[in-house]
């Protein structure tokens, strides 16, 4: 499973990384995301897991039923894993619009609160995970870029660390199932979207 080759990663870490890009930067990037629209309907994912040294260790798909509630400025996500090896997971995620820029979210194996921030085309995501291998939590944090891109590509990489860190990345391409997100989330009314996330 994808926790077990987490774990098994975490048992070499390597130098940390230190980025210095900000979300802010993104700001006057077009087609502009917006989360909300971007993620409503139907979605399917195709995803992989690789290590610190960028070995392939897992791969699976995921499929999303997202509802945007205007009311209460709430985005609920239910993503359900299908592994190669039959295995299957599940996580809801819970997001609350909180700005014009601003997003916090919760789930079920996710420590406290989850924070985001998109500005322009990028979309900036920091959670931590609980992850459960053979009887033991292991904490780790994700890190998510997302990126907006023409057509209605969306691009997002996952780096996950422990004490700062790097354990592997992420990568998911999702594609819109028809009905899906009004807008595909961006300006221009493109419907097509690919993404690569945790």
């Amino acid at each position: 499973m994808l926790r077990r080759m987490l774990l098994i990663a975490l048992a070499a870490l390597p130098l940390a990384a230190c980025g210095s890009m900000q979300v802010q930067d993104f700001q006057d990037r077009q087609p502009r995301l917006k989360l909300e629209q971007y993620f409503a309907g139907e979605t399917k994912a195709y995803g992989l897991f690789r290590d610190r040294f960028g070995d392939v260790r897992r791969q699976f798909t995921v499929e999303i039923d997202g509802d945007w509630n205007p009311e209460t400025q709430t985005l609920t996500l239910d993503e359900r894993f299908r592994y190669r090896d039959a295995e299957t997971d599940r996580r809801v995620w819970t997001i609350e619009k909180t700005g014009p820029h601003t997003y916090q979210g919760t789930a079920g194996d996710v420590p406290g609160t989850a924070t985001g921030k998109a500005y322009g085309n990028a979309f900036n995501w920091t959670y931590q995970v609980d992850l459960e291998v053979d009887g033991s939590t292991y904490r780790v944090t994700f890190d998510d870029w997302m990126f907006l891109q023409e057509d209605g590509i969306l691009l997002n990489t996952a780096e996950v660390t422990k004490w700062g860190f790097q354990v592997g990345t992420v990568t998911i391409a999702f594609r819109q199932v028809d009905g899906g997100g009004a807008n595909g989330g961006s300006d221009d009314g493109s419907q097509a979207k690919t993404m690569i996330w945790q």
